[in-house]
């Protein structure tokens, strides 16, 4: 009987072994996305285009609230990303300009400063603040889920390129999350401590309602 286990091992073993290789998964646009990301598209109709991708060379439009545009290279820009378990993103930050706090809930991030100077930070689940100006050639690391935050505290504009552990890391801001939607303002009010003409005033220049 003591044969039995070390025979299913290898059964196994050789199972996976046998198991198709798949090299990639460009994503097929053609068929909705779905929580494990898209379809593959059939390897014969890939080219090489589906492997590149030229939308980080354009400079963002900060022409908004927050003087900021990101613009990104996520599986739903850059197909050739799908299910590699990367991606990457182009920051803009004009002067005054700010990404305000946010999370991305499916990814770690490493932000590379190509010119400007950023502080950026962000916050533990311990609540505990690790932030830093950044300069020109400077990196930091923001853990996966993390609230942070990158502002341009320099004098001219500030660019960075950002990797991403995922070819989808998510978004969710938290000033967005608070006052550009429909949740009532009491219940924003005390989940915050804000009284209610900040909570609508807030909302009015976010666009939220309720």
């Amino acid at each position: 009987m003591m044969f039995l286990p070390i025979f299913f091992f290898f059964s196994l073993l050789f199972s996976f072994s046998q198991a198709s290789v798949v090299d990639f998964c460009v994503a097929d646009f053609s068929l909705p996305d779905g929580p494990a990301g898209y379809s593959c598209k059939k390897p014969a109709k890939v080219t090489v285009d589906d492997f590149t991708y030229s939308g980080l060379g354009k400079v963002g439009n900060t022409s908004n609230i927050i003087k900021a545009a990101v613009t990104p290279a996520f599986a739903a820009q850059f197909g050739g990303v799908n299910g590699l378990g990367l991606s990457m993103a182009r920051l803009d930050i004009a002067v005054d300009g700010v990404v305000p706090m946010h999370t991305h809930p499916g990814a770690s991030e490493i932000l590379f400063v190509v010119g400007g100077t950023i502080c950026a930070g962000f916050i533990s689940s311990a609540n505990t603040v690790y932030f830093k100006t950044l300069n020109k050639g400077d990196i930091m690391v923001f853990p996966q889920g993390l609230l942070h935050f990158q502002i341009n505290s320099g004098k001219t504009n500030a660019l960075a390129i950002v990797s991403f552990s995922s070819s989808n890391p998510g978004l969710q801001i938290l000033d967005f999350a608070l006052f550009a939607n429909d949740l009532p303002s009491e219940l924003v009010e005390k989940t915050t401590f804000l009284d209610d003409a900040q909570v609508k005033k807030l909302k009015k220049v976010l666009g939220g309602t309720g």
